[in-house]
């Protein structure tokens, strides 16, 4: 099975934009919706970062039979897993009759610091979603739970709204440690990217479906889509662990000052239109393993892919 999405960015676009960024790539033909959940944007240039979880609700009722899911949330700390649980149930059912994938991470500090909790390690991270995994999935059964675990306590709890059919909970995973762990505790994997963690996940076990984001700035020309990347999306040019690390967009926006068009033209940004670029960074990520390609166009102008892709890209997956 192939599917070929479109990226739903939180970060840069009002939730009313966001329903009708869904509207129009349903009607272009993708196959499902991936929605970022963030609290802050990663700069403030990107401009937005309405509550995912409503903005989903705008999406069901606007959308009929496009697939959705959530890349990625991360049930740890700013949602507790009984939240979680709640809010992730209540949209599944909305999304009645279509397949809701429930992409959880152990998130970044940009989004999780907002209530004064601690930043732990990665590892301690892990730990803890996988045991708000488990929360979850009882949760989910209909069940009455009470928990207490190492991380979180659950005292009487009952879902009463729950979807037909339990969503699948997609784990993101980047390096080995994470892929072996998200192998055990989850129902498919998410990245951003072609990343070598898939192997690993399939070595380890993990079976499901498997997620890639691909990053794009489609524009007339290759000059114009990387100044509307490197002034909105510089990010993507940081290395190392500063996403899960840097606190405030402010913070992102003194790291970026590092970056320079160069850095943001040698990043995996699909820049300008060239249609046989595009088919061929989504066959290669199939290749690496993944069923489900989806795209993030960076800036404004999104019917620039999305129109694009109707007529170019998607009838090459179909």
């Amino acid at each position: 099975m192939t599917d070929i999405g479109y990226t739903l960015s939180s970060e840069e676009h009002s939730p009313t934009d966001l329903v009708e960024h869904a509207v129009s790539a349903e009607s272009a033909g993708f196959d499902f919706l991936s929605i970022s959940d963030h609290y802050h944007p990663w700069i403030g240039d990107q401009g937005d970062s309405p509550f995912a979880w409503a903005t989903l609700g705008g999406v069901a009722t606007a959308t009929d039979d496009i697939d959705v899911g959530v890349g990625v949330s991360a049930p740890i700390i700013r949602f507790h897993p009984a939240i979680y649980a709640q809010a992730s149930a209540t949209v599944a059912s909305m999304f009645d009759g279509r397949t809701f994938f429930a992409g959880v991470g152990t998130g970044e500090n940009l989004n999780e610091h907002v209530l004064g909790d601690r930043w732990p390690e990665h590892e301690v991270r892990l730990e803890m979603l996988e045991e708000a995994v488990g929360v979850i999935d009882r949760l989910w059964s209909g069940e009455t739970v009470s928990h207490h675990g190492e991380h979180y306590t659950v005292e009487n709890a009952r879902l009463y709204t729950l979807p037909e059919e339990r969503p699948p909970i997609c784990v993101s995973a980047y390096g080995e440690r994470a892929a072996k762990a998200a192998a055990t505790f989850g129902d498919g994997f998410w990245s951003v990217g072609p990343q070598e963690a898939v192997e690993t996940w399939e070595d380890h076990g993990g079976e499901g479906p498997r997620f890639c984001q691909l990053q794009a700035c489609v524009a007339e020309t290759e000059a114009e889509a990387l100044d509307i990347a490197y002034n909105e999306w510089p990010n993507s040019a940081l290395t190392g662990e500063l996403s899960a690390q840097l606190p405030t967009p402010a913070h992102f926006e003194q790291a970026c000052e590092m970056v320079d068009e160069d850095d943001v033209r040698e990043s995996s940004i699909l820049l300008g239109w060239d249609v046989d670029q595009h088919v061929e960074a989504i066959q290669t990520a199939l290749d690496a393993g993944y069923d489900h390609v989806y795209v993030h166009q960076i800036g404004d102008d999104q019917s620039a892919l999305i129109e694009r892709y109707k007529d170019a890209v998607l009838p090459s997956f179909s």
